[in-house]
């Protein structure tokens, strides 16, 4: 049985699906990361050692600091360490307070419910153009954008929800005096 200060079932399995998609966000700007620093270790040894710079480099790491840039803030948000700004808030009285995250949230999953219409509008319309020197989708620049809009308004809707249902889990709780 449910004691009074535990979160209702529904919400706790929300968090956990929550927490995984963080984990893949993570995993996945840490990969892109990693596979960048690799291809421009390629691009400085074909460049200098054999006299062939290879042309694909840039492309293709711009593509990778999208992945990085906005899966670690979707990641970010959903931890509460992504424009995390305080001190005002924590200043002020209890109720205030509790308006100040509420309307925090909401505008954070306004934007991202736009990142995530207007991304998808930009992705779809780019889709047929080829990026020059790699010939893959321009759509693919602006899909991670799309992706990581729905993240932030999935992860917004939860924080609100929590705040609402009384549970708000965050290390900056609203409820501290």
């Amino acid at each position: 049985m449910r004691t009074k200060d535990e979160p209702p079932r529904f919400l706790t399995s929300l968090d956990k699906s929550y927490d995984l998609l963080t984990k893949l966000c993570f995993l996945l700007s840490g990969t892109a990361l990693v596979v960048m620093t690799a291809i421009f270790a390629w691009l400085v040894f074909g460049r200098y050692v054999l006299n062939d710079t290879p042309t694909w480099v840039e492309q293709v790491s711009l593509l990778l600091v999208m992945v990085i840039a906005f899966f670690g803030a979707a990641a970010g948000v959903h931890q509460h360490t992504h424009l995390s700004v305080v001190v005002f808030r924590n200043i002020v009285p209890g109720p205030v307070r509790t308006v100040f995250v509420m309307v925090s949230d909401t505008l954070m999953m306004i934007f991202g419910g736009m990142m995530f219409w207007y991304g998808w509008e930009l992705t779809q319309f780019k889709w047929k153009t080829l990026i020059p020197l790699i010939q893959w989708s321009e759509g693919l620049r602006s899909l991670p954008m799309t992706i990581c809009g729905l993240l932030l308004f999935l992860f917004s809707a939860g924080h609100l929800l929590r705040v609402f249902l009384g549970h708000d889990a965050r290390k900056d709780n609203i409820d501290q005096g």
